[in-house]
Parts: structure tokens; C-alpha cells; sequence
């Protein structure tokens, strides 16, 4: 277990949440408990790196709360073949998390300080089938796919159609949809065909999907 005395208080009233909604899958608990929570975030936010906050991260982003985090991942299903996709990789947690789910997880992020700490993170952690990318993942990775799962942390003002192409058939895709002022809803989309079948998770607000590559951080 790599959760540190002084992280046990949080990781357990964590769980209790977990449970109240009904979200209790033990291989992504097992997941979560393996992935230190605190060498993703700055320093002065460990005492809260278990609650249900948006925490700062570097280049002004945020890291999602824990539950929600959980929550996601848990609607993914990840199984152990799966190939994955994450659009907006931040501070690198929940793509280390994913890691230990599935066969290999490749994450996309426009900051380049951001993708370096990441790279650093799961380096120091030895997980070694989750790729860091710098790039525009606003159009997903058409040249590496099909995924069978897609992961967006930046919403979307419609369908995301143009990651129908790269889903596997039967995949599943989760990304944030609605205005970019105001709440969004969190959308499971599963692919039948050359569709989306659409179920919704909840309300959310995220920043709307940037375009292009950071040019300085």
C-alpha cells in the first residue's frame, strides 16, 4: 500500500463516498489506492488531495476532484485489453490510475510543462504502458486509434462526432458536453455502428476544449 499515515484519514472518507453512490469496483479502488494522490498535486493542496475539490495544478489548470475522477473511470469499465485515449492529461493522475486498469494508455496535453511532469510522475511510479503527448487533441489522435475507450477533460458544445472513427466498435467515450459558459452534463457514449449511444452521468462544468498547442508553457 502507497498511501502515506497522513493519507489514510482522506482515502477512507474517500471510499465512504464512493460507496454512498453505489461506485465500488475493486480493481479501480485497488487503482486509485496504488497511485499516490500527492505526488500529482503542489505541495500546499496535500491535505485536500483527497476531497471532492477541483485543486490548481501547474499552467493555471486543475486537477478534478477525486470523486468525480472515480466516477469516470468507473463508467469507462475499463478492462485489462483495453486500449485507451485521455484528452487532457493535467497532472497525470487519473492517466497513471488508467494505466493499472488497462493494456495501454495513451495521454494528450497542449502544455509542454504539463507533459513533462507527467512523463516524470509515471516514470518515478514505473508504470510503463501510459504514453505522454504533447499535441492538439481537440480532433483525438486520428493516426493512432481505433480506442476502446476515449476520456475527455474539456467539454464540447455538441456530439463529439470526430471520435467516432476512432473508437473501437462497442467503445466508450466520456466527455463533457453543453455551453462553454455554465454547466455542462458528463456523457457516456457508447458506439454502436456508426453512431453514439448516448447516457448521462451527471452535471459538471468544464473549461470548453481549447485548440492547438500551448506555444510558451
Amino acid at each position: 500500500m502507497n498511501i502515506s499515515v497522513d493519507d489514510r484519514e482522506g482515502f477512507a472518507a474517500f471510499l465512504l463516498r464512493l460507496r454512498g453512490r453505489g461506485i465500488i469496483p475493486k480493481d479501480m479502488i485497488a487503482a486509485f489506492e496504488a497511485t499516490p494522490r500527492r505526488a500529482f498535486i503542489p505541495a500546499q493542496w496535500n491535505a485536500m488531495a483527497w476531497s471532492e475539490r477541483m485543486l490548481p495544478i501547474e499552467c493555471g489548470e486543475t486537477i478534478e476532484g477525486a470523486d468525480l475522477q472515480a466516477a469516470v473511470i468507473a463508467a469507462l469499465a475499463i478492462e485489462p485489453g483495453s486500449r485507451v485515449l485521455e484528452i487532457g492529461t493535467g497532472s497525470g493522475y487519473t492517466a497513471a490510475v488508467m494505466a493499472r486498469l488497462a493494456a495501454r494508455v495513451v495521454t494528450v496535453e497542449r502544455f509542454k510543462t504539463l507533459t513533462e511532469l507527467a512523463r516524470q510522475r509515471l516514470e518515478a511510479l514505473g508504470i510503463t504502458n501510459a504514453f505522454v503527448r504533447q499535441a492538439d487533441g481537440s480532433n483525438g489522435l486520428a493516426g493512432e486509434g481505433p480506442f476502446d475507450r476515449i476520456v475527455v477533460w474539456a467539454s464540447f458544445d455538441g456530439l463529439p462526432r470526430v471520435f467516432v472513427d476512432q473508437l473501437s466498435s462497442g467503445g466508450i467515450m466520456i466527455a463533457p458536453i453543453g455551453p462553454d459558459e455554465g454547466e455542462q452534463v458528463m456523457a457516456k457514449l457508447t458506439k454502436l455502428g456508426s453512431r453514439f449511444e448516448r447516457e448521462d452521468l451527471g452535471p459538471v462544468r468544464f473549461q470548453p476544449m481549447a485548440r492547438g498547442v500551448a506555444a510558451v508553457i
